[in-house]
């Protein structure tokens, strides 16, 4: 869904106002299979949102990547470490899909919702997204087996078995890949 279209229906606030502030602040780009749109270590303060695509967020220990989460469409991704107490972001941040993602710089973002009050709606969209999305991750991981987290992946993400490779889908369950393939048998 197209960025101002996607804000107007998640916080109302009205296309005049939106698509102006929208088009200031955001490039829309368009990125290959694999392109790289974050490294590891960075400072970089952009904000993402997919508008088309699969984007996954991803950590590397002992030479290994390991998923921390996919982004689709509709969805934000902001590095928090980086924007809220200025460390550099663990994550990667790669394509797994030709993708259609919109990026703006957060600072700038923050800038022109101090300057509109009615923006106020759009900012705490963005961070309950990302609150939401670090919840929900700590409790599967805490508190789900390996057959609920799967059976929630399928439910949030119906087509992630298409999109997204399965070693990469195992990492985000922690689990192996031979562990997948068994709770896949058992459907």
């Amino acid at each position: 869904m197209e960025l101002v279209a996607y804000l107007n229906a998640e916080t109302h606030i009205p296309t005049e106002t939106l698509s102006p502030l929208v088009h200031n602040l955001f490039v829309r780009q368009e990125v290959k299979k694999y392109d790289l749109l974050l490294k590891a270590k960075s400072h970089s303060q952009k904000l993402f949102y997919v508008e088309e695509g699969l984007l996954r967020a991803y950590y590397t220990k002992k030479k290994k990547d390991i998923t921390h989460n996919f982004f689709m469409e509709k969805m934000f991704y902001l590095p928090v470490e980086n924007i809220y107490y200025g460390q550099p972001s663990p994550f990667f941040l790669e394509a797994l899909e030709e993708s259609t993602v919109w990026v703006a710089t957060f600072p700038e973002v923050e800038r022109v919702v101090n300057e509109h009050q009615e923006l106020e709606r759009l900012m705490r969209l963005l961070l309950v997204s990302a609150i939401k999305s670090l919840t929900e991750r700590l409790y599967t991981l805490k508190f789900q087996t390996a057959q609920e987290r799967y059976n929630l992946l399928l439910k949030n993400y119906p087509q992630i078995l298409l999109r997204a490779p399965l070693g990469h889908i195992a990492s985000l369950l922690g689990i192996t890949q031979q562990t997948l393939s068994v709770i896949r048998g058992n459907k």
